[in-house]
């Protein structure tokens, strides 16, 4: 296995381990739908258990749907990535670092799913005009993951301007 790949799966594991290990931690110390401000109103601990996606999107769908596009088609993607990662030899840095977040944080959600039947989210943020959905570490990774991946589309844009062919 190269030094690149050996990386990378450090890089999912982190983003898996950390989404994990507070999940645990909120579950077993945080009440359900509790109120805490951590930074003043700004940024606030809860408990809530989301069966849908991303802000409940799905949740009301129906079990098979669920199953589908909860489970199913993210799992597929994930593989998919993971795939490109092993075979892929010349992928750009950022590319790399935002598949490693893509993956650490869709495996995070997904063992949710899978050993709960639904995620555990827990932060909620405030700040002026901001106001987030309830989120977890994981759902923090994927945002990383496509902030990078945008990084580097925006990078390989501005080189092939740059180096005409």
């Amino acid at each position: 296995m190269k030094t690149k790949h050996i990386l990378i799966l450090t890089l999912i594991l982190i983003n898996l381990g950390c989404d994990q290990f507070s999940k645990e931690l909120v579950r077993h110390k945080v009440e359900n739908n509790a109120y805490i401000p951590l930074v003043k109103d700004n940024l606030i601990l809860t408990n809530v258990e989301n069966t849908g996606a991303a802000l409940g999107f799905g949740a009301n769908f129906s079990p098979w749907i669920k199953i589908i596009l909860l489970n199913f088609l993210p799992l597929l993607v994930l593989l998919v990535l993971i795939y490109r990662i092993f075979k892929k030899s010349n992928l750009d840095k950022w590319v790399l670092v935002a598949f490693a977040f893509l993956i650490g944080g869709g495996l995070g959600n997904l063992i949710d799913r899978f050993l709960y039947g639904s995620v555990t989210d827990f932060f909620h943020l405030r700040i002026g005009f901001l106001k987030t959905g309830i989120f977890n570490m994981a759902d923090v990774s994927v945002t990383i993951g496509a902030i990078c991946l945008l990084i580097a589309m925006l990078n390989t844009k501005k080189e092939s301007k740059l180096n005409p062919q």
